[in-house]
């Protein structure tokens, strides 16, 4: 079945003025990136191009519109980007018509059963973008929401969204986890254990993963179960996530670093935490990290090793870390800040060096 890319302009393709109306050449910009990234896109995948667009009555005189519409056009197809169908709603708001966005009156052809548009895309600037995508039935990347450029609209389409849940459940703890590996670091966790939400949540925010754990355990017994399944459930689910790792960087390491400092380096108060790791398929773990206190806040110190051992083994990742400093709660925050950072350097993708990253051919 045929896929389709439904594009919206002003905003999405060409910079939208202040005024909303781009009446001249001197209001005339490309949204950056979008050139190369269509371009990418039309070459390298089956999708249609449908643009779609609001231009109430036109916006201004009609002989101010199509000059820099023609520019638009002919600057794409002299860099191999055509559109299939362009469909232009000239009502206003308070016309209430159906073939305004989010309307789909325009969308008729599209909407007979011949395209797949469960795996077709709406890629725009605004909520009734989303809006049209959820009225057509298929997904949405919406710029300054679910996505921030057009490098990274063209990785998802072309490498896939980088999602995955998982569902543990056993005597002792029922877990349910899942993530996108390309959000933006929003998180919902409840673990039981407020201490080790706050370090989870570190990683969510500081690695842009959005992030959702929810943890049954049983803490009348006490925290083992509970962090340990934690740390295997969130590895899991993050290598089922990465899939096959193409064009993945697959270290994270301080681009800065010297002999002493071997890992992702980060500074916190009197502390210094280093984290380095592959997720090269082989699990390890390196700890130099000790502490003197027997809690921190409602988690036994003595879990934080064993946390990241499951973390690791479920990955299948070699994870280095190291610490040192006098206070705790500092000591292990900067840990989880670091790994964060290093999760976000290894599983960055390249999309122009689409290979795994082995000499080995397997990962």
């Amino acid at each position: 079945m045929k896929q389709a890319l439904f594009i919206d302009r002003d905003g999405t393709i060409l910079v939208e003025p202040a005024d909303e109306q781009i009446d001249s050449f001197e209001k005339f910009q490309f949204v950056p990136g979008v050139i190369r990234n269509l371009n990418f896109i039309r070459t390298k995948l089956d999708f249609e191009f449908v643009m779609v667009s609001n231009q109430d009555g036109l916006g201004y005189p009609e002989e101010d519109f199509w000059p820099t519409h023609h520019l638009m056009l002919n600057t794409l197809k002299g860099e191999g980007v055509t559109f299939d169908e362009i469909l232009i709603d000239r009502s206003f708001p308070a016309d209430n018509l159906p073939t305004r966005k989010p309307g789909t009156g325009m969308l008729g052809k599209y909407m007979t059963g011949e395209y797949d548009l469960v795996n077709s895309y709406v890629i725009g600037d605004r909520e009734t973008d989303k809006q049209l995508a959820q009225n057509l039935g298929c997904k949405y990347l919406i710029l300054g929401d679910n996505v921030q450029s057009w490098d990274e609209i063209t990785e998802i389409l072309f490498a896939g969204e980088r999602t995955a849940s998982v569902r543990r459940t056993t005597k002792e703890t029922d877990i349910d986890i899942s993530l996108n590996l390309d959000g933006t670091g929003e998180c919902d966790i409840n673990t039981g254990l407020g201490f080790f939400d706050h370090m989870l949540e570190q990683i969510g925010k500081h690695g842009s993963i959005d992030l959702r754990i929810h943890v049954k355990g049983d803490l009348n017994v006490d925290e083992h179960h509970t962090i340990e399944d934690t740390g295997i459930a969130l590895g899991e689910c993050i290598a089922k996530a990465l899939g096959d790792k193409r064009g993945i960087e697959r270290y994270g390491f301080d681009l800065n670093g010297t002999a002493d400092t071997y890992g992702y380096t980060l500074p916190m108060d009197d502390c210094l935490c280093q984290v380095a790791l592959d997720f090269g398929g082989r699990a390890w773990l390196v700890w130099d990290a000790e502490f003197k206190r027997e809690r921190v806040g409602d988690m036994p110190t003595e879990m934080f090793l064993h946390f990241f051992k499951s973390f690791s083994d479920a990955a299948r990742m070699n994870l280095n870390i190291k610490a040192e400093g006098e206070n705790e709660h500092h000591k292990i925050e900067g840990i989880f800040k670091a790994l964060a950072r290093s999760i976000k350097m290894a599983v960055k993708r390249d999309i122009y060096k689409f290979q795994l990253p082995s000499s080995k051919g397997v990962l």
